[in-house]
């Protein structure tokens, strides 16, 4: 090689612009403290959002009846604001880690589109994982403590029907329980007459039928014997016939039995209708988590496009 034609060479690198030069391999593709910032205002923004949205659900319910929002409307509203939450904070999020990362400029542009989109991705995923793992007994507590004064004035109403309950049990004497079926039983004629087993005042009276009731209704059906003595209480206290009164006896507990039976359908029908607005909302957050990922990896490369701009 000739001195002039190396002299060539080496003023022809030196014409070479330095950005021209690609980088050696120890140069990370990924901007990790721009994934973590965007992280970081995507989880805010979700929690300010979060606070905001409890605050109006809560806003809208109301103890008292035909009073407040209705379930279908605070339902369609919970799914509505979830999905606006995930697009605020998904494209807040992607857009400060495409905004934030390192430039790269010896790069063609379908590489910068791919990574910008990859930043955004990786940043929604990091801000789900910090939202589950650190905000979820956060967002519990709050979501739960605005439902617990409805949940007390409940459980006090049910307290104080069963401090009713056993105040009356306590006047007409005996227990109401199993214990107390038993011991009225004792009292009864030998043949399970009530001529000479009678309870003594009309209290009584209606304490024992009540507890045989009780008895029965554990049992799923109401024996003979016990219509039969129930029927001679009643007898004695209206002054209808023994067949009259055991008829009147057998019509009250099928009433009985029947209120049950609609207890416990309403309680299967409210348990389906529970699972089926359970499911739903897994999947409007699945469909929501989904458009949150998009709409971050949008976000990350429009960002970077005015980076680099």
């Amino acid at each position: 090689m000739t001195p002039s034609t190396a002299t060539s060479a080496t003023d022809l690198r030196r014409d070479v612009p330095a950005y021209a030069t690609p980088r050696g391999s120890n140069v990370s593709a990924v901007s990790w403290g721009a994934i973590f910032a965007g992280a970081a205002a995507a989880a805010v923004l979700s929690l300010i959002l979060l606070l905001l949205g409890t605050g109006l659900g809560l806003s809208a319910l109301s103890p008292w009846a035909n009073d407040g929002a209705s379930g279908k409307a605070l339902g369609a509203g919970t799914i509505v604001w979830v999905t606006f939450m995930q697009l605020a904070a998904s494209a807040m999020g992607g857009y400060v880690a495409g905004r934030l990362r390192t430039k790269w400029i010896d790069l063609q542009t379908d590489e910068i589109v791919f990574r910008d989109t990859a930043h955004g991705f990786l940043a929604w995923a990091v801000a789900t994982l910090f939202t589950a793992a650190l905000l979820t007994s956060t967002v519990s507590a709050i979501v739960s403590g605005g439902f617990q004064a409805g949940a007390q004035v409940a459980g006090g109403a049910a307290s104080a029907a069963a401090a009713v309950g056993a105040a009356s049990a306590d006047k007409s004497g005996g227990d109401s329980g199993p214990m107390g079926y038993m011991v009225d039983s004792l009292f009864r004629g030998s043949k399970g007459s009530a001529k000479n087993g009678a309870a003594g005042s009309p209290e009584q009276a209606t304490a024992e039928v009540a507890r045989i009731f009780t008895n029965a209704a554990a049992m799923g059906k109401l024996p003979p014997e016990d219509a039969r003595y129930a029927g001679q209480l009643v007898a004695q206290r209206t002054g209808m016939s023994q067949q009259e009164a055991e008829k009147r006896v057998n019509d009250t507990f099928n009433q009985i039995q029947a209120k049950k039976q609609e207890a416990e359908t309403a309680a299967r029908e409210a348990a389906d209708k529970a699972r089926k607005a359970s499911a739903a909302a897994a999947l409007w957050l699945f469909i929501s988590l989904l458009i949150g990922a998009f709409v971050a990896s949008f976000a990350a490369t429009y960002g970077g496009h005015q980076r680099d701009d």
